[in-house]
């Protein structure tokens, strides 16, 4: 894709991995998050939510935060695998938190969750369209979600915030790029027509029963995200220690 002409007809939706977290995990990467892409409009986000095991004693983030406390690095976090967005959520989470709680990277959401269901691992930050279903059915407790505010998807879930630590948010989003040097009005030709196609009633509808909140707006709009999420993460992952080969 950083290397498609540069007509308009190769487009990619890039993530808060691919496009801000990755750049600070691994010391070698094959494209650049920013010189190599043009920021066309940024789709949706969606929160992470931080779930665990029923048999965790815990029932909100300060009960959680106690516990990791009182067991430092006795508590664990599964994540997809290294440099995922639940990855650096959880490294967010000990950062501001002042905890330890163990990192445990898998190959996939589908091999971690059998294991936080099992209770084999303590918690895990997963992707709010995933988890909620889960959560319903009772077999994971939801503690917090990341995103500034609660989410239209699950009211009742307050953010971790609002639990003692103002300023987390760690959304995962999707956003459309096109190779670098992409003609600027072609730029805005795509922009106003994915504007169009997304604002649609049943395009919305369904971004939302899928866990998203649609974002939309001009390719500037996307370019600013970008930027102030790649500072985000570079600074979890340089308190972390994380690194990702």
């Amino acid at each position: 894709m950083a290397h498609a002409p540069a007509d308009g007809y190769t487009l990619a939706m890039g993530t808060v991995g691919t496009h801000s977290i990755n750049g600070a995990l691994y010391s070698k990467m094959p494209y650049d998050m920013v010189k190599d892409f043009t920021p066309v409009i940024l789709v949706a986000t969606t929160p992470n939510v931080l779930v665990v095991h029923p048999d965790v004693p815990a029932k909100n983030v300060a009960e959680l935060i106690a516990l990791a406390k009182a067991k430092p690095g006795g508590l664990t976090f599964g994540t997809p695998g290294v440099g995922t967005s639940p990855h650096v959520a959880g490294e967010m989470f000990n950062a501001m938190a002042g905890v330890k709680i163990t990192h445990v990277p898998y190959k996939g959401r589908a091999m971690a969750i059998p294991d936080l269901l099992g209770g084999h691992i303590t918690m895990m930050f997963d992707n709010l369209p995933s988890a909620l279903p889960v959560v319903k059915e009772g077999k994971l407790r939801a503690l917090g979600i990341t995103s500034a505010k609660r989410s239209p998807s699950a009211p009742d879930i307050p953010t971790l915030a609002e639990q003692g630590l103002p300023g987390f948010e760690a959304d995962s989003w999707f956003a459309i790029f096109a190779p670098a040097n992409t003609p600027k009005d072609v730029v805005a030709k795509l922009n106003a027509e994915l504007n169009r196609i997304y604002a649609l009633p049943d395009v919305q509808a369904k971004l939302r029963t899928l866990g998203l909140d649609p974002v939309l707006g001009t390719p500037e709009r996307l370019a600013n995200f970008q930027r102030a999420e790649i500072a985000k993460w570079a600074k979890v992952v340089k308190e972390s220690g994380a690194k990702a080969e």
